[in-house]
């Protein structure tokens, strides 16, 4: 990939060098007709937030896609069409050795479906083998998949472990999804149990149209998402086999907390999606490393939220938050809880102490906690690197693992006579981390 001194970056696509200007954000609509239908393209900016900085081959059906993107502080993605990789996409992560990653059947698009619940219609965007688990994911408030989850699910080696073995479903809070309407004003409110009946609703339905298989599924959510699919496991224990919660709540509203989400619904009654809200928004879900300062300016996942903030209705997220402000109390339901919980949280984040509490309630054999050093309460966005090795130690509890041929990987514990112990240590990671219990086995 060639950067000039205009900010603008060249990367080539079935033969043809396409120029995308690396502030912007932008491809010219000349050049958009050369993509394929589906085909998503990873843009590549020099951050001055960014730690290290790689080089990454995508292979699309022979072709090279080379560009540079930093690791850890993730980039900005830019979207031309929402579609799928080529079934056989191939990703290749060049650093001082280089490391052969094939993604089995990578969908970075997927379908959108809307599916009628007693609180109204609900989507899900749904990724991948539909004859496979399902996970399910749900986003923190004023986000949906795109803005919550693309750090995660774009990164090569996450992908190739969840894809692999899930098909995903997204679903999006009411008024949340890519193109929302607003919701009518006449519209009653809903409540934290509506939203975690409506996860139930909406599996019933996508059975119906034979898009979801049956079983238990695989959870994973953001701070208020994490909260509505807690709840979902204790309301329906039986359905859920695991959980993956980020920057988790389970308690009611500290004083602190309610008093800023009293501010917010202020703001959006009155002023909307206002400058002010999206500060407010931003450092709820990012470090301060990220967001910037007057001398650094916000990183590219920054500016990619705050753009995403502005296609919000006030109203919309204003229903969200007012359910989440009238929250009960989990913690005498934890304990009953009996699927396996993985919980990742960065020092970072407002929901920190959240995160320990709720961990020191669970069931110890059946959970376990990995802080991130230097992150906000978006992991999954800004340090989505960080919850590969954790996540696949969890997975192989249910004989889940990454692709054999991806077990070459030094970063893999899938094979451990390439791993060095030096590796594995926190420092190394970036991780404080609290391991995972296996000594007791868990019928599922």
């Amino acid at each position: 990939a060639d950067k000039g001194g205009n900010n603008k970056e060249t990367v080539v696509v079935q033969g043809r060098s396409v120029q995308l200007n690396s502030r912007r954000n932008e491809v010219s609509e000349e050049d958009k007709g050369i993509y394929r239908e589906g085909i998503v393209l990873n843009e590549a900016t020099s951050s001055t937030n960014s730690r290290h900085d790689d080089r990454q081959s995508k292979h699309l059906d022979g072709e090279y896609v080379k560009c540079c993107r930093p690791r850890g502080k993730w980039r900005t993605v830019y979207k031309c069409l929402l579609g799928v990789f080529s079934e056989r996409a191939t990703a290749m992560v060049e650093s001082n050795d280089s490391i052969p990653l094939d993604a089995e059947k990578i969908y970075l698009g997927g379908k959108e479906h809307h599916v009628r619940t007693r609180c109204g219609s609900v989507s899900v965007i749904v990724y991948g083998d539909q004859d496979k688990p399902a996970l399910i994911t749900y986003p923190d408030l004023a986000l949906n998949y795109m803005s919550c989850f693309q750090g995660l699910f774009f990164w090569p080696e996450a992908a190739s472990l969840l894809l692999h073995n899930f098909c995903i479903y997204h679903i999006s809070p009411p008024g949340h999804e890519l193109g929302a309407a607003q919701i009518c004003p006449s519209t009653s409110p809903y409540s934290a149990d509506d939203l975690a009946d409506q996860i139930l609703e909406s599996k019933r339905g996508l059975i119906l149209e034979n898009l979801f298989r049956l079983g238990a599924v695989m959870c994973m959510g953001v701070t208020a998402g994490a909260y509505i699919l807690t709840l979902f496991a204790i309301k329906y224990r039986e359905r859920v086999l695991g959980l993956i919660l980020v920057s988790p709540l389970c308690r009611a509203p500290s004083w602190t907390e309610w008093f800023y989400n009293k501010v917010m619904s202020n703001l959006l009654y009155f002023y909307g999606m206002c400058g002010l809200l999206k500060e407010i928004l931003l450092q709820r879900y990012f470090s301060k490393e990220v967001r910037g300062n007057a001398e650094v300016p916000e990183s590219d996942i920054v500016q990619a939220c705050r753009r995403l903030l502005d296609e919000r209705y006030g109203s919309n997220v204003m229903r969200f938050l007012q359910a989440i402000n009238r929250r009960p109390d989990l913690t005498s339901g934890l304990k009953r809880l009996r699927c396996r919980t993985l919980i990742f949280v960065g020092d970072s984040s407002p929901f920190h102490s959240e995160a320990l509490y709720m961990t020191s309630k669970l069931d110890r054999r059946f959970s376990a906690l990995v802080e991130v050093q230097a992150c906000g309460s978006m992991v999954t966005e800004e340090q989505p690197h960080a919850m590969l090795i954790p996540m696949e130690y969890f997975f192989m509890r249910y004989g889940l693992y990454r692709p054999c041929h991806l077990s070459d990987s030094p970063r893999s514990p899938l094979s451990p006579s390439c791993i060095s112990p030096e590796l594995l240590s926190p420092e190394s990671m970036g991780l404080k981390l609290k391991p995972i219990k296996t000594r007791v086995s868990l019928e599922v």
